[in-house]
């Protein structure tokens, strides 16, 4: 049970060679972090049994009443409610904050379709509030 980069140690057909007029920038973004590796730029959790789960971009920072914080983190927490299957969370301007929300967008579990949304977000943001920060919970929540 390990949380890390995402790397890879050999190329595969198709993988991305280049940054269109910055090669410099690709080789610091891609082939500088792990010498070796290609870094995807996700972050995975390993399990004890081997198994893999991409966790979300490393690089994917939202700056919420100045605090930086990564959707990965955010994500990671709501997806561990019994009836959230997959989560997204991205951030969106706020005339008073700058970028300064979010919003969560959800997939719920088969057998939690019926679950009442105006219910779900405020344990989210309950369960978000506790683990991270009040800030870091999403003022809007979708469910699809």
């Amino acid at each position: 049970n390990i949380s890390g980069a995402l790397c890879i140690s050999q190329a595969w057909p198709g993988m991305a060679r280049t940054i269109y007029n910055d090669h410099k920038r690709f080789l610091e973004t891609y082939l500088t972090p792990y010498p070796g590796f290609f870094f995807t730029g996700d972050g995975v959790y390993r399990t004890s049994e081997g198994y893999y789960q991409l966790t979300g971009r490393l690089d994917d920072i939202i700056n919420i009443s100045g605090h930086r914080l990564g959707t990965a983190e955010v994500e990671d927490v709501v997806n561990h409610h019994g009836a959230v299957a997959e989560s997204a969370v991205i951030g969106y301007p706020h005339e008073i904050k700058g970028e300064g929300e979010m919003f969560a967008f959800l997939s719920l579990n088969c057998l939690s379709q019926g679950y009442c949304n105006a219910t779900l977000a405020a344990e989210l943001r309950e369960l978000i509030s506790r683990k991270i920060a009040k800030y870091a919970a999403p003022e809007y929540v979708q469910v699809t």
